[in-house]
This record gives structure tokens, C-alpha cells and sequence, in this order.
């Protein structure tokens, strides 16, 4: 009733000419009046339309942007077992809306990455961390072995797990024109070029060469003691009710080659010697790294023509080439392509120690490594999820970008592979990985399915921020595309001209409203 009173008080005054004010009709205006009055309610409910969704604030918007979680929250998220409290709940509601602050990342992100379960306690992460340890520091010496013996004589043989593991998908398919072309814009320097064919190159190895073959354990632990196997059997069913990687690599559909992981050998080591040093203000323990340190380390990879290299770099560089060849290893289907640098060279600068740097990247591969299958599969599918969300929100711009032949969105493939590395600052990266990651943490946790849930927190979460995130970016700059921009390549520098350019908090809080207003209908047409 105060809502009527307060229309037709309004309306009075507004309008005293109207016939709804008229004395001549009383009882007509009373019934428009109770009309106007139910149609405002009604157009004001939460269900309303996408558009009322919209007008919802985001965590990221510049009202609600709050503090990163600080060391003092941190430790109050645990209880005296060292398991954290809520499920994680509490953490990730608080990472998911303004990040972390930067002296406690190295302990918050194995959480997030899935390295430690929500639900471990202190004791149960000690004895995980002491068995994954083992198994990167076997890894590491299997490496070393086939640097040793790149000539054939001896036979690559991959870590073997005891559990159950779901099987890689095959990728038998060539690339294609366009993925070498966008393959090539990761390059950091211009004479990086020959690495755009290189995965393929690989891929089409002669069939006569060596093939990799998947070992007993008791094979690739041969120089392990006993005491060393006894300690692992005990920690088998804490680690499985843990976290437990989706990738195995004794589990390769694709049969491998020793030349293989030599290319890709070399490749990491020119990859690793060129990399940026961005990150030495994040970690000036590393920093200060000194020359003897730094060319023992490079030794212990082979690690060679590094001598013009100030010493933080070789060591970052010998981190690089240590991690990076493990994981070629552990996810043999994958191997090492172009991009994989540019995703843990940040997370090198928060994890000090490589066994659990390296455990962080697999955690991060588990949903970045469809980003370097040759069969395009999983590029193409999140490129098409851009191409949708554009679609469903500007139809003028989609219109255009179908007029030019860009409606693929293959402009953004390097956003989407690198998911945002060469177009933020590595303080930015850090920001808008941590609220994805916060997001893919909350979805294996079975967090935000409920509708109670999505209504609380407004944006559900999902596994594909990073492309609500690459659509958004685009979008503000729909003007000057359409206006000015007549063909792909055009559109294609405007988008790696927008490095340092971008407003990361800006650009989540615009991701937040295409999340709200598009995400079931995105998620109901690539489910």
C-alpha cells in the first residue's frame, strides 16, 4: 500500500493534467493505479529478467572491492588440526573476491591448484608433500637419464602410478595453417619463429623411430632404496583422498619417441635462456641469487650458452628447464609446447621450492593443457565459447565480425592459450589467475550448484572465467572495431597492443555481468 500511495502521490504531481488524476473517474484511476503498482513489483523481483541480474553488483566493482586475504585471515581459516574450516568455503569466498597478498601466495595456491585437499589436515600434508617430493625428484632423474642417452641405447620409462588414471584423448591431427600462424604470435622474440611447427614436426616423427615405453615402477626406481618404496605404500590412500591429478602419463594414447623428448629438450632450454624477468620483484629472494648458485643449477640441467645471463636469470632459467622437462615427462601427450613457460614462470616466482612448484603446474594443466593438444580440440571449443558470448551480447559486433570473417574469434588465441599472460603485468596475472583458480577450486568442490547458492552469490562459478574475461575485453572495444577495423588482422593487433593496457579489476567486474546475464545459456549449449 505505501508503494501505491507513493505512485499515485507522484503521478499527481508529475502530471496534473492526466486522466488518471481526473475526479470525473475515481474508481478508474484507482484500478490503473493498482495496476502500475503490481507491475513495479513484479518488474522489481530477482526473476524478473536477465537485465535486473545485470544491475548486480559484482565482488570486483569498485563499491564492493575489498582487501586481499591477509596472513592473519589465513591462519584463521584452520582449525588446531590444520584442516581449513567450512570446506575452504570461507577461503575461496575471499580469494574469489580481491585475491591474495603477496607474502602468503606460496602457501595459499597449492590449495587452490588442488595440490593440497580443503579437507587435509597438517600431518596428512606433510606426508603428501614428502611423497610427491619423491616422485618429482624421480621424474628429474629420468630426465637426466635420457639426457645422458639421447643417442637410443636406452629407453624412456615413465613414472607408473598405482591408481586408476582416465585416458587422454588421442591427437593424431596435423596443425593446421592457422594454429601455426597463431602459434608463432607467442613467440617472445621475432626469432623465435621456428617454433610455430614444431609440435607437429614432432608429431610426425619417423615410425621407425624408438618408441617410448611405460615401465614398472620397480624399473624407473632402480636407484631408489627400500626404505624409499616402504614410506610411498603408506602414503597411497592419503594422497588419494586428497588431490589426485587427472593426467597420467603412463596412460599415453600416443605412442612417443626418445627423439621427441630431445626436441622438446632443446626447445625448453631456448625457451627457458629467453625467458622475461618480469617476476624479480616478486621474489627478491631469487633475485639475489648469486653467480656460483645460479651456474650450479644450469649444470645440474644442462643448461649451456647462458654466460652473457646475470645470475637471477640463469638460476630462473635452470628452474624453468627442471620443471618444465618433468612435466614433458609425467604428461607425455602433451610434451612441451610454446605458451607452457609463459604459465609457470609466475608460478616459479611464488613457489620457492621446484617439487612443489612443479606439483602446482600440474594442478594448472589439468585445465590449460587441452590449450596445446594438436588436435585443436580443446582451443577451438573455448574459442567458439568467446564467439557465443560475444554473440549473445552484441549482435551488432558479432555482425561485423561475421562481415570481416573473424566471427571464429581466432584473434584472441593468444588470450586464450596464455590466458592473459602477455597482455597483463605479472601482478594483474596474479590477480585474475587467482580468482580463476578460487572459481575451479569451488566447482570440484561441488560449491555453487544449488540455485539457493547461485542467487547468494550472484555470479555462479565457472570453469571458463578467463573466457567471460577474453569476450569482455573485446566488447569494450567494440566501438573502435566496428568503426574503424575492416579485417581480422587488423583486430588481431589491436588485441596484443592491449598489453598493459587492460584494467584487470575493471576487466572481472564486465566479465562478472556476462557471467550473470549469459552463463546458463553458455553452459547449456557447450554442455
Amino acid at each position: 500500500m505505501k508503494a501505491l500511495r507513493r505512485i499515485q502521490t507522484t503521478s499527481s504531481s508529475s502530471n496534473p493534467s492526466s486522466p488518471l488524476t481526473s475526479p470525473r473517474s475515481p474508481s478508474s484511476s484507482s484500478w490503473i493505479h493498482l495496476r502500475s503498482a503490481l507491475f513495479v513489483v513484479a518488474s522489481s523481483s530477482p526473476s524478473s529478467s536477465s537485465s535486473d541480474r545485470a544491475r548486480l553488483k559484482s565482488p570486483w566493482s569498485h563499491k564492493k572491492r575489498k582487501r586481499p586475504l591477509r596472513a592473519k585471515q589465513w591462519k584463521r581459516f584452520f582449525t588446531s588440526e590444520g584442516r581449513l574450516r567450512n570446506g575452504g568455503v570461507d577461503l575461496l569466498r575471499k580469494v574469489r573476491r580481491r585475491g591474495i597478498e603477496p607474502s602468503i601466495r606460496f602457501e595459499v595456491w597449492p590449495f587452490l591448484l588442488g595440490v593440497y585437499s580443503f579437507n587435509s589436515s597438517k600431518a596428512e600434508r606433510v606426508t603428501i608433500r614428502t611423497w610427491r617430493r619423491k616422485e618429482y625428484e624421480r621424474l628429474r632423474r629420468e630426465c637426466k637419464r635420457l639426457q645422458k642417452h639421447n643417442n637410443g641405447t636406452l629407453k624412456l620409462n615413465i613414472m607408473q602410478d598405482e591408481y586408476d588414471w582416465p585416458q587422454a584423448q588421442d591427437t593424431d591431427s596435423l596443425c593446421s595453417d592457422e594454429v601455426v600462424s597463431a602459434r608463432e604470435s607467442l613467440s617472445s622474440d621475432e626469432d623465435l619463429g621456428y617454433m610455430s611447427g614444431v609440435s607437429c614436426t614432432v608429431e610426425r616423427a619417423n615410425s621407425s623411430s624408438r618408441r617410448i615405453t611405460n615401465a614398472t615402477i620397480s624399473t624407473l626406481n632402480s636407484d631408489s632404496s627400500d626404505s624409499d618404496s616402504s614410506d610411498e605404500s603408506e602414503v597411497v590412500q592419503v594422497f588419494q583422498s586428497s588431490a589426485t591429478p587427472d593426467v597420467n602419463p603412463a596412460s599415453s594414447s600416443i605412442p612417443r619417441t626418445e627423439e621427441d623428448f630431445v626436441t622438446w629438450q632443446r626447445i625448453i632450454r631456448l625457451d627457458a635462456v629467453r625467458a622475461n624477468s618480469e617476476w624479480t620483484p616478486c621474489s627478491p629472494s631469487q633475485a639475489a641469487i648469486s653467480e656460483d648458485r645460479a651456474c650450479r643449477a644450469a649444470e645440474a640441467v644442462g643448461l649451456k650458452d647462458y654466460h652473457h645471463l646475470e645470475p637471477y636469470k640463469i638460476f630462473q632459467a635452470a628452474r624453468l628447464v627442471a620443471v618444465l622437462e618433468a612435466y614433458a615427462l609425467y604428461d607425455s601427450d602433451i610434451g612441451y609446447c610454446q605458451g607452457m613457460s609463459d604459465l609457470l614462470s609466475p608460478i616459479l616466482s611464488v613457489i620457492p621450492d621446484d617439487h612443489e612448484a612443479f606439483w602446482c603446474f600440474v594442478g594448472f594443466m589439468k585445465k590449460a593443457r587441452h590449450n596445446f593438444r594438436l588436435d585443436e580440440v580443446g582451443i577451438r571449443r573455448q574459442l567458439s565459447i568467446v564467439s557465443k558470448i560475444i554473440k549473445s551480447k552484441d549482435s551488432q559486433l558479432y555482425r561485423h565480425l561475421e562481415k570481416l570473417q573473424a566471427e571464429d574469434c581466432f584473434f584472441v588465441y593468444r588470450m586464450v592459450v596464455v590466458m592473459f599472460r602477455r597482455e597483463l603485468t605479472l601482478d594483474q596475472t596474479f590477480c585474475l589467475w587467482e580468482v580463476m583458480w578460487a572459481d575451479q577450486a569451488a566447482i570440484r568442490a561441488g560449491m555453487g550448484k544449488s540455485a539457493w547458492s547461485r542467487i547468494r552469490q550472484r555470479a555462479p562459478p565457472t570453469d571458463d572465467l578467463v573466457l567471460y574475461a577474453i569476450a569482455a575485453s573485446v566488447l569494450q572495444r567494440r566501438k573502435l572495431i566496428i568503426e574503424k577495423y575492416n579485417s581480422m588482422d587488423e583486430i588481431l593487433r589491436e588485441c596484443h597492443s592491449m598489453a598493459g593496457q587492460l584494467d584487470v579489476w575493471k576487466l572481472l567486474d564486465d566479465a562478472h555481468d556476462l557471467v550473470v546475464t549469459l552463463h546458463t545459456k553458455i553452459e547449456h549449449a557447450f554442455s
